[in-house]
């Protein structure tokens, strides 16, 4: 069983990392491997850092939403263009890898120039979009790092 438990857990935790820039709940996936590798006999984690990586997990999750609004924001941008960006990671989801980053920048852009905005003002606004973006998959990558490296760094301690 703890072998299963074990192929689970490094299949949560690297998915994780995938998702951190795919649309995956990637952080999320990769703390319920961190949890499963914690119930084998492979390794076992402290409730201090389990429950640091758990609250961090939900603070980056959230934030994971925001960041890219707060881009938009911050660089003159309205409710059409974090619509329209929003609707551009959607679209974006099938056209590959990249698509989620070239339809975040197309969405905002769009949104913007629907609302109304000068093209230099919609292009400033889709710029913060994919600035908040590119944010949101840095924090999760290392979070799923984090993540990864105490699974590896267990999993060591048991085979030595």
């Amino acid at each position: 069983m703890d072998i299963l438990l074990l192929i689970i857990a490094i299949l949560c935790l690297f998915i994780g990392l995938l998702g951190a820039v795919l649309p995956l709940p990637g952080p999320p996936l990769s703390f319920v491997g961190l949890l499963t590798l914690h119930f084998t006999k492979f390794a076992q984690f402290s409730e201090n850092l389990l429950w640091t990586l758990g609250i961090i997990t939900l603070l980056v999750t959230i934030l994971d939403y925001y960041v890219p609004i707060w881009g938009i924001k911050k660089f003159g941008g309205t409710k059409y263009g974090t619509w329209g960006s929003t609707l551009g990671i959607i679209i974006g989801m099938f056209f590959g890898p990249f698509g989620i980053f070239i339809g975040a920048f197309a969405g905002a852009l769009l949104g913007e120039l629907y609302a109304g905005s000068t093209s230099s003002a919609a292009t400033r606004a889709a710029f913060g979009s994919f600035i908040g973006f590119m944010l949101g998959i840095v924090m999760k990558i290392v979070l799923c790092m984090v993540m990864i490296w105490y699974a590896g760094k267990g999993i060591w301690q048991y085979f030595n």
